[in-house]
């Protein structure tokens, strides 16, 4: 009797190769693909547009062992499971499979986890299917559809404006994006507006705030000095009385659980994660960690996902979690169901720990550190889903004066529902809804005097640039790419210098500035917002087997080759010069204004006057503020150990310098600028002059780690400023190291 073949089971990691073997147990031989065997060749277009847009799929150069191999134990396994990733591209991974190593249709299964648990994997196994060819057609279309217009246009460019340049169908339209904000913020006109508050006192001399809201009894806007004027002068020295006290209570619901977009906007506000860490760290959780105790565990369901969907398993393993460690008035009652967009794909469910009761501090030991900040913030985002509402208990009290209301308010927390897992604060611009400060007892009619007014000028401010996670955001929000292309694509526009980041904000650039001009006059349906939407929509039916793949490459070919051809005819003889960058800082050699160039190691200033000037510095980031010691401009350096530090623009000459971070503000008392702490979130900022009455000793200003140490280390004078050194970071590899060196030059000369 011939023994029993073992099967095969073919992942794309060898991370999640070791997690589903340990749960499939004998009988199965678990390998990994390593990621795509076969592609479009790289040295040619490989799409055949006069045949059908037939493609030449080749195996990827320095790949053949690894297929050699595959192949090898395909041809000895009884049923073959295709176990890559379940979306579009793992679709068409699973199908390049069957086709590069030559599987039968009789012996080639495709399988799917949504989540890499023991009852998951063995469902799937038990359950496989036929490989979904309409998912295959979409992601052949995708992946031509980008290769006809990357290759099409991107010789166009290298041509009229820069070698080394590309265009892309999602990067084309993500740079007009930032591009468009950058206009906004140009065109934009502030307008004028005043806060007036009035402090107040009882009868018992209890003092409490209140601002202006309104007069004759609706809600007005002060917007001018002449409008605060007026309404100073009636009520200065003039009687207050409570007009109105509410109290009254405000309940609050957790956000739903993330998808990909959210996460990745998450992740950036709170952990200062870019989208692609992001999503790396989350593949990792993903696919399988080393578990003390347990061995590899996959932490979190599928992370490429715009569904809000919650398995029904999931939602009572909640359940049964928030009731038994939280109390019963912590659950919600019944489990919260959120709605997914009309535009979502909905394949998957929500980004969820596969284990619910599995806590952060559980698993901590055994995480890296960004492994266990991504991993607590999914876990608490998804339990904070099904608990119940924070209840705030408020009160809003009314002063009349001569025909002018002024309103005061208190917040304070009654039950933190959700809170106690889960701090949402929903967008990173909310101001703080209430007061702190309570509220002394008032009564209808009760008299108060005026004891002060404290008017303030305040302009409307231009839409802000965006952020990496803003500009996902906003992707999502108009229908531009899908979950799996938003990391890559502003990787892609940050890589090419269309866009350059400036603290955590994207700022076009003179070359983006300049392709995005010539896309718009020439192509503009590949920079348009709409038709880019249109076109992922036409995708999905594609996905769905409402449309033809080749049909929808086919029409837009058409209008996409008369365009280029009508750019050529145009564009003949033409050379398109991209505007210099022109900085700020001055040429000690010539007196010329130096701009910004780009080279190898990315970009500095430079003297325009090559050949005959060859000057050259790293670029220079300004801060807010000027140097305490001298009045001179502030800039952002790096140590050469890697440290951010910040010093006074003429070095050595001054000798300023400071581990905290300069602000805008400057001290009421002595007139000069103020810093705060390095460091995410809001943070007090403080005076730093030791001669000023509002002098901040360094040991009452929150330090977290002990500053030890002196300024030697960054190269320069110090001034006797002591040095607060970062503390050791945790690698991937379980190891500590210091704080990485950044490759950014932030200062004059060498860091």
């Amino acid at each position: 009797m011939a023994a029993t073949k073992t099967d095969l089971v073919i992942v794309e990691s060898p991370a999640k190769a070791k997690t589903i073997e340990r749960y499939l147990g004998g009988g199965y031989k678990v390998v990994a693909s390593m990621g795509h065997l076969r592609d479009l060749p790289k040295s040619t277009m490989g799409v055949d547009i006069e045949h059908g847009f037939e493609p030449d799929y080749q195996p990827v150069k320095g790949r053949e062992d690894v297929i050699d191999k595959l192949r090898k134990a395909s041809r000895k396994a009884g049923t073959v499971y295709l176990a890559t990733d379940p979306d579009r591209e793992g679709e068409a991974i699973s199908w390049h499979l069957k086709e590069l190593l030559d599987i039968p249709d009789d012996k080639a299964r495709r399988v799917t986890f949504n989540e890499i648990t023991k009852n998951v994997v063995q469902e799937g196994i038990a359950h496989p299917r036929d490989i979904d060819q309409d998912l295959v057609d979409a992601q052949q279309a995708r992946r031509i559809l980008d290769r006809i217009v990357g290759y099409k246009l991107s010789p166009l460019l290298w041509r009229k404006v820069r070698k080394g340049l590309s265009a892309g169908r999602v990067q084309s339209v993500a740079t007009r994006m930032v591009l468009d904000r950058e206009r906004e913020i140009g065109a934009f006109q502030p307008e004028e507006y005043w806060h007036l508050t009035a402090t107040l006192k009882t009868e018992r001399g209890e003092s409490f705030q209140a601002a202006f809201h309104g007069a004759g009894g609706k809600k007005t806007d002060l917007h001018s000095e002449a409008e605060v004027n007026k309404v100073s002068e009636a009520v200065k020295g003039r009687p207050f009385t409570v007009a109105a006290v509410t109290h009254g209570t405000k309940k609050r619901s957790p956000s739903p659980p993330f998808i990909t977009s959210t996460l990745q906007q998450e992740a950036s506000r709170r952990l200062g994660m870019t989208p692609r860490r992001t999503m790396s760290i989350a593949q990792q959780l993903y696919e399988g960690v080393e578990i003390e105790g347990e061995g590899s565990v996959g932490l979190i369901t599928y992370m490429r996902t715009d569904s809000l969907r919650l398995s029904e398993d999931a939602l009572a393993a909640a359940a049964r979690f928030i009731r038994g460690h939280y109390g019963e008035e912590y659950y919600y009652g019944k489990p919260r169901r959120y709605k997914t967009g009309s535009n979502a794909q909905d394949a998957h469910e929500a980004i969820r720990p596969s284990i619910p009761s599995l806590t952060p501090e559980q698993v901590k030991k055994s995480l890296t550190g960004e492994q266990y900040r991504l991993y607590r913030l999914i876990w608490g985002r998804f339990t904070a889903s099904q608990m119940s509402n924070a209840v705030y208990d408020n009160i809003t009290a009314d002063a009349v004066c001569e025909g002018y209301t002024f309103r005061a308010y208190h917040s304070k927390i009654a039950f933190p529902g959700y809170t106690a897992v889960y701090e949402d604060n929903r967008d990173e611009d909310e101001a703080e809804e209430g007061g702190k400060k309570p509220l002394p007892e008032l009564t209808k009619g009760q008299s108060l005097a005026l004891t002060g007014l404290d008017p303030e000028q305040h302009f409307t401010a231009p839409p802000s640039r965006y952020s990496e996670a803003t500009l996902i955001r906003a992707m999502e929000e108009k229908g531009i790419g899908r979950p799996s292309t938003y990391a890559p694509t502003i990787t892609t526009i940050t890589a090419r210098e269309y866009v350059v980041k400036e603290g955590k904000y994207l700022k076009p650039t003179p070359l983006g500035e300049t392709v995005t001009e010539l896309m718009e006059e020439r192509f503009p349906d590949i920079v348009d917002v709409k038709f880019t939407a249109r076109m992922e929509d036409t995708l999905d039916k594609v996905e769905e087997g409402k449309a033809d793949w080749k049909g929808v490459l086919s029409d837009f070919y058409g209008g996409f080759e008369k365009d280029l051809s009508a750019a050529e005819e145009a564009l003949q003889g033409v050379r398109i010069k991209v505007p210099d960058e022109v900085s700020a800082e001055i040429c000690p050699n010539c007196g010329r204004n130096l701009v910004v160039k780009s080279g190898r190691f990315g970009r500095f200033l430079a003297c325009p006057g090559y050949p005959d000037c060859s000057f050259t510095m790293p670029l220079v980031v300004e801060m807010p503020g000027r140097c305490p010691k001298c009045g001179s401009r502030i800039f952002k350096r790096t140590s050469k150990k890697g440290y951010t530090y910040y010093a006074c623009e003429k070095g050595p000459a001054c000798g300023f310098m400071s581990w905290d971070v300069p602000t805008k503000d400057v001290c009421p008392a002595c007139g000069k600028t103020m810093f705060k702490l390095a460091g995410k979130g809001q943070r007090k900022s403080f005076c730093i002059n030791e001669a000023c009455e509002n002098f901040l000793p360094e040991d009452k200003r929150g330090y977290r780690y002990r500053r030890s140490g002196s300024a030697a280390e960054t190269g320069g004078d110090a001034a006797g400023q002591t040095a607060k050194k970062p503390a050791a970071k945790k690698t991937a590899a379980g190891k500590k190291t210091a704080a990485r060196k950044t490759t950014a030059r932030t200062g004059k000369g060498t860091a």
